[in-house]
């Protein structure tokens, strides 16, 4: 009865204090039938009260939402039914479902009269990534007389992952990064032929007929050419997680920029036959390898996790991760502002793979920054080249698919200081 009293509304409150009114009012005028209108004014909402408290529906909520992955911006549908497993059709009802504010305002539904079942549908999009709980949906049990509401909570809620905003790119050359893993990965001679890439040791039984006395004489032991060739090009793609590198907030944060960028490469990769996996700064291993067998599986792992990733306080870049099992092969960074704290680091990881590309952020475009805090994008570029990355800026107002196309023009460039002896 208490939560019934508590559950009585602004015109239910006002029905009790005219009809109190009347009442004292008929006691000093000394009139009998304004006694009888107070008298129904009070007696009215508590009449209701006790009606709608001893009401117990008995009602079931499912919810489904379609698609539960969505990409930053894409519509997302929310169906929710609801069941009445009473015997007799419910009075009406106010449904309220609780929607994160970054999805929209909360989303209400009157439904006059409940039958057996009902389906209510809604909208949101998300301009940001995250992963939302959307629910618990309040269920809010009304007189035909609006005097009382009483509220019935479901507690159970749907996840909806929004993932960052991807690009297509395009296909660069990669072939002098296409290093593989595992008991057959190809090893990489200095000046070796294509011939050093296709054999292995030789192991008891194996026919003396597949010797290839030209590498076993290079190698003092037996060589032996494979009849299959298991080999699966890796890549690791690096993103900049620190705090300090990025500018901006919410959705027009450098931050974000720098995830949209990791998740396209990522994508891209994956396309191209890679396994990937994600490594923050920090060193932290965002996801394991992901095997391009299974495409679109590993794509959703990738932007999933890259839709939870933040921002850590780590000032420096952390290369432990490169001792790990699987270390080698492709490395792509997405880099914030470089003040030239990094190099040793920027050396080492360069050292370790057969290619690493570079896309660095201007992130002055995206917020002010102390004088001589952040690196100007062409002083990191050139940063990095004198650790012998391949590295593009991208600005604010830029497209990833031109910084994505820099790189195969730094590449080029590369290999023609190379061929023109200008690197030793």
């Amino acid at each position: 009865m208490r939560e019934a009293l508590r559950g009585l509304t602004l015109r239910g409150r006002a029905f009790l204090a005219a009809g109190v009114t009347a009442i004292v009012c008929a006691v000093i005028l000394g009139q009998p039938g304004l006694t009888r209108i107070g008298v129904l004014l009070v007696v009215l909402p508590l009449l209701v009260a006790i009606v709608v408290a001893r009401s117990r529906y008995r009602l079931a909520l499912t919810r489904s939402v379609v698609p539960a992955v969505a990409a930053v911006g894409q519509p997302v549908r929310v169906r929710i039914r609801v069941s009445n497993e009473g015997a007799l059709p419910t009075a009406p009802l106010l449904l309220e479902e609780a929607v994160p504010f970054t999805l929209g305002a909360r989303q209400r539904f009157v439904v006059r009269r409940l039958g057996r079942r009902r389906e209510l549908d809604y909208q949101v999009r998300a301009e940001l990534r995250g992963r939302y709980e959307l629910g618990p949906l309040t269920v809010n049990v009304c007189d035909p007389f609006g005097l009382v509401r009483l509220g019935r909570a479901f507690s159970s809620t749907a996840p909806l992952v929004v993932t960052p905003r991807t690009v297509p790119l395009d296909r660069i050359n990669l072939t002098p990064a296409r290093s593989g893993t595992g008991d057959n990965r190809p090893r990489a001679f200095a000046g070796g032929s294509a011939e050093d890439v296709t054999v292995r040791e030789y192991r008891r039984g194996d026919d003396l007929r597949r010797v290839h006395w030209r590498s076993s004489a290079r190698i003092g032991e037996l060589m032996v050419r494979r009849e299959e060739q298991h080999w699966q090009a890796r890549a690791t793609v690096l993103l900049d997680t620190r705090t300090a590198a990025h500018r901006g907030a919410g959705s027009t944060a450098s931050f974000e920029a720098a995830v949209s960028a990791a998740a396209s490469v990522a994508a891209h990769l994956t396309e191209r036959g890679y396994a990937v996996r994600l490594v923050a700064t920090d060193g932290r291993d965002l996801t394991a390898w992901q095997q391009p067998s299974v495409e679109a599986a590993s794509t959703a792992t990738l932007l999933e996790a890259l839709a939870v990733v933040q921002t850590a306080p780590s000032t420096g870049i952390e290369v432990d991760w490169l001792d790990g099992p699987g270390a080698g092969g492709l490395l792509v960074a997405v880099l914030g502002a470089l003040d030239g704290t990094e190099t040793a680091a920027l050396r080492r990881l360069r050292n370790q793979s057969p290619a690493a590309l570079a896309l660095v952020l201007d992130v002055a475009g995206w917020g002010a920054a102390e004088p001589g805090e952040i690196a100007a994008p062409v002083e990191a570029t050139v940063l990095l080249t004198q650790q012998g990355w391949q590295a593009a800026p991208l600005g604010a107002g830029d497209r990833l698919e031109t910084a994505w196309r820099r790189l195969t023009v730094g590449r080029a460039g590369a290999s023609t200081a190379v061929r023109a002896g200008g690197v030793g």
